[in-house]
């Protein structure tokens, strides 16, 4: 899902959560977020061969930035569909798609579950949505069958969180001052979940897929200064956490957060270090390209 942050535990929760607050707040920073992960967008675009690809998939869309660059990309000529759990992002999609007349569908659905057609798809990518499975091999599997033989695989995951202390910033800072911030849980669904190279690995052996490369990357990312406080005041378990909380707490937090974000603001902009795994593999292309390799 897209680009999601760490505010999943379950398959029930993901639910109502993206269709709920988290996907509202989404929704509200959907500019910003579009601009902060602007690098990992065109990483990959470029990884897909706009040559062969005609009908990509694009799991975890989220607002559709992702799906919309691929569609530009392939022109008449393609198609591209996204795939998202949350109803008000693919609600957003949707309208960005049509007021830029390219060849792009979007679904509210789990790709975990979803009834794709049979070798439906050439490539299958997804920019920060393949964490949150509450079945990864199961989730894989049905992306595999959804391929083509031989269709590419392109995933962009975060590495763990210690490779990513940008994005545990909030968290750890305003944990002393909201009781109610919602723990990580290790080992579950999330946004390191894929932090383990032969975790990932397993699920993609695991599911059929072939030809896998798992490479780490440190991808420079940015955003301006005087969008930082929105973007941890409305995002991630801090922000969900602070929809229940006073004025004077918010204020705290907001000061001693804003603090903890200083060593990386420079200027008028504050610039991070997104640390991903670039997942690439194949969709098997001889008799193993039924059932075999995986469940679902």
């Amino acid at each position: 899902m897209g680009d999601k942050q760490a505010e999943r535990s379950n398959g029930g929760d993901q639910a109502a959560l993206w269709n709920g607050p988290t996907g509202q707040a989404w929704v509200a920073q959907q500019a910003l977020l579009d601009r902060m992960l602007q690098p990992l967008e065109a990483l990959l675009v470029g990884a897909v061969d706009a040559g062969t690809a005609q009908h990509v998939l694009d799991v975890g869309c989220g607002a559709g930035a992702t799906t919309l660059a691929l569609a530009r990309l392939l022109g008449a000529r393609g198609h591209c569909t996204g795939i998202d759990i949350s109803g008000p992002l693919v609600d957003v999609a949707r309208s960005r798609a049509q007021r830029e007349g390219v060849q792009a569908a979007f679904v509210h659905s789990d790709a975990q579950t979803h009834a794709f057609a049979p070798g439906s798809f050439d490539a299958i990518v997804s920019r920060l949505g393949v964490m949150f499975f509450t079945d990864p091999v199961a989730a894989f599997a049905n992306l595999r069958r959804a391929g083509k033989p031989g269709a590419a695989l392109h995933c962009l995951a975060w590495r763990s969180a210690a490779d990513n202390p940008f994005m545990t910033t909030a968290e750890r800072a305003a944990a002393p001052l909201l009781p109610n911030l919602l723990p990580r849980q290790p080992g579950a669904p999330g946004q390191f979940a894929f932090g383990d190279r032969r975790f990932v690995r397993s699920i993609l052996e695991g599911s059929g897929w072939t030809a896998i490369d798992i490479t780490p990357i440190d991808v420079a990312c940015a955003l301006p200064a005087r969008a930082l406080e929105d973007y941890f005041t409305n995002l991630g378990s801090v922000g969900l956490a602070l929809r229940d909380a006073d004025a004077g707490t918010r204020a705290r937090v907001v000061e001693v957060v804003g603090n903890a974000f200083r060593p990386y603001v420079h200027g008028q902009t504050v610039h991070f270090t997104a640390a991903c795994w670039m997942i690439a593999a194949r969709a098997p292309t001889g008799p193993e390209s039924g059932e075999t390799g995986g469940h679902g």
